[in-house]
């Protein structure tokens, strides 16, 4: 069982760092420096950006419900 919730954690943390890169920058931070300032008008939808918002939350409670798990088991395996 702490395997499998070992590797959800690891694939739901790749694809948490994918998603938070993915979100379009507010300006006056590390995106900037990196050419994330320069406003488009191809940058996305208000709708695109809320379906994004809806995933990395999902992704993001499934992480932590891997992490409580993980604690959880790891606490009561000892």
């Amino acid at each position: 069982m702490t395997t499998v919730f070992t590797v959800l954690l690891v694939i739901t943390s790749c694809i948490l760092v994918l998603l938070v890169l993915l979100h379009k920058g507010r300006g006056g931070g590390l995106s900037d420096m990196f050419g994330g300032g320069v406003s488009s008008s191809l940058g996305g939808s208000s709708v695109a950006e809320r379906n994004l918002d809806r995933f990395t939350i999902g992704v993001g409670s499934i992480w932590f419900a891997c992490v409580i798990a993980l604690g959880l088991l790891r606490a009561y395996a000892n």
